[in-house]
């Protein structure tokens, strides 16, 4: 499985042309270290006699920079291009293309100070920086842009450029070869989730299918007292308080926990989608929520109703902004309030979205089944705080992956109701709820408490090449 809590690896090119002042370029590789340690980056980069001050200005530097690069193929996660003077976009160009990381490039280029615009200072990467684009995108190479054209290493706005750039490229990478696990046949009442493998095959990223039975078959034959039970079952109950509910229902969770656990080990899978009901009810006598809850939280999501896309979204977002994701439903209207709405499921969510978590029982399926039989659902509501919400669906009849991203507020205005559940207002609500609605996407969404909607749009839209709707942002 793969961790999102890695230290960040960049590679660094410092663009560099010989008739600009070169100490430049040694100020530039100074306030990168400092810039680098204080957030926690490695860099990956020529040294200071592997060239001229480490630059890159020939096609000579280009080689030797590109083949460092390949050395650590299997360590780089993005590529930053430091442009402390106009540089050379062909030098730039040529040890990307020789590299062949295909990872996401951050340019950056250094503002001038007006009152040194003499030669022995002056850099014109404002100018530069156009040249190295052009280069790229004749080359055919991604790249992302600082918020400004021009902006000092040291500067707020780059640190937040960054720090987004980061963000970017753990959604790029980590969604590059993601494995997924389907665990059981989607419940025949959710045509919604339907989905195309082949597509997501096309993409890089693989679905592992189990039939439910074997899981449920699996867990029956579980010894009580073996000590992976045990274990799971300490993790269960320190996991949440379940008042009211029977030892043996505990018990029968930490079974089917230690079976899916060892299912998602073997096949090295980095998140699930469940056939949570009713199979498993029926058939085994409990809710897999707390389960699902549990594996959230631990950056290994898991989605209801065999949603497969549902989770694929959780994973990415989850990425974005290194938190726990949670798959809702658009649920209800909230009275009158067209930007507001309520946000629910049964629920399964990670506890870090409700701080009165508790185990209980699935009052609406218990109507039908008993509710005897849906102890594991989960019980808590979600704070005020930020809010991402968004969703990847397989458009199957265009061939394509579509999605929307967008960014809000959940609230803590009054809700009376049980499962999982929140409050969210959204900046024009009713149009996000309309697209949702004539592009066909499901009525699950994902959420994180966060605000890295820019970060998911320029991965899925700029390096994924997906079809990607960003709705309004968040007026600060």
């Amino acid at each position: 499985m793969k961790t999102i809590l890695k230290q960040p690896v960049l590679g660094v090119i410092y663009g560099n042309r010989e008739f600009f002042p070169d100490q430049l370029v040694t100020e530039a590789r100074a306030d990168i270290a400092t810039l680098f340690n204080q957030l926690g980056i490695k860099a990956i980069q020529l040294g200071e006699s592997d060239s001229k001050l480490g630059g890159v200005e020939t096609h000579a530097d280009a080689r030797k920079c590109a083949e460092l690069f390949r050395k650590h193929r299997d360590e780089i996660d993005g590529v930053l291009v430091c442009l402390p003077n106009f540089g050379d976009e062909k030098g730039v160009a040529d040890t990307l293309k020789l590299a062949e990381l295909n990872v996401p490039v951050l340019i950056q280029g250094y503002p001038d100070d007006p009152k040194q615009l003499m030669p022995s200072r002056r850099r014109d990467s404002f100018c530069g920086k156009i040249s190295v684009c052009n280069n790229l995108i004749q080359a055919g190479i991604k790249f992302s842009l600082t918020s400004k054209h021009v902006s000092h290493p040291t500067s707020n706005s780059f640190k937040r450029d960054l720090q987004k750039f980061l963000g970017v490229c753990r959604v790029v990478n980590g969604l590059r070869g993601v494995r997924l696990g389907a665990v059981g046949a989607r419940p025949s009442a959710f045509n919604t989730v339907r989905y195309s493998e082949k597509i997501l095959e096309r993409h890089g990223i693989s679905v592992t299918t189990i039939d439910l039975s074997e899981i449920i078959g699996a867990a029956n034959k579980m010894d009580a007292s073996a000590s992976a039970v045990v274990s799971k079952l300490k993790e269960i109950t320190g996991y949440a308080p379940a008042p009211g509910v029977p030892n043996e229902k505990l018990l029968q969770m930490a079974k089917m926990g230690v079976v899916l656990t060892d299912w998602m080990n073997v096949n090295h899978l980095d998140a699930t989608a469940i056939q949570c009901w009713t199979s498993v009810q029926r058939n085994y006598g409990c809710n897999v929520c707390t389960l699902m809850s549990m594996m959230s939280e631990k950056f290994m999501p898991s989605a209801c109703e065999v949603d497969v896309t549902g989770v694929l979204t959780m994973y990415a977002m989850q990425l974005a902004s290194v938190t726990p994701a949670a798959l809702v439903d658009w649920n209800n209207n909230y009275a009158d309030d067209d930007d507001k709405c309520v946000l629910f499921h049964c629920g399964n969510w990670a506890k870090s979205f409700l701080p009165d978590i508790k185990i209980a029982s699935a009052p609406i399926l218990g109507s039908i089944i008993g509710v005897e039989k849906t102890y594991g659902a989960l019980d808590g509501r979600t704070p005020a705080g930020p809010l991402t919400y968004g969703r990847i669906t397989t458009a199957d009849a265009e061939g394509k992956i579509r999605c929307y991203v967008g960014e809000g507020e959940l609230t803590n205005d009054h809700l009376d109701t049980f499962g999982n559940r929140a409050v969210a207002k959204v900046p024009n609500l009713q149009k996000v709820l309309r697209h949702v609605c004539e592009k066909g996407f499901e009525h699950h969404v994902v959420m994180t408490q966060s605000h890295s909607a820019d970060i998911l749009a320029e991965a899925f839209g700029n390096y994924l090449g997906w079809e990607v709707c960003r709705h309004e942002v968040v007026k600060n």
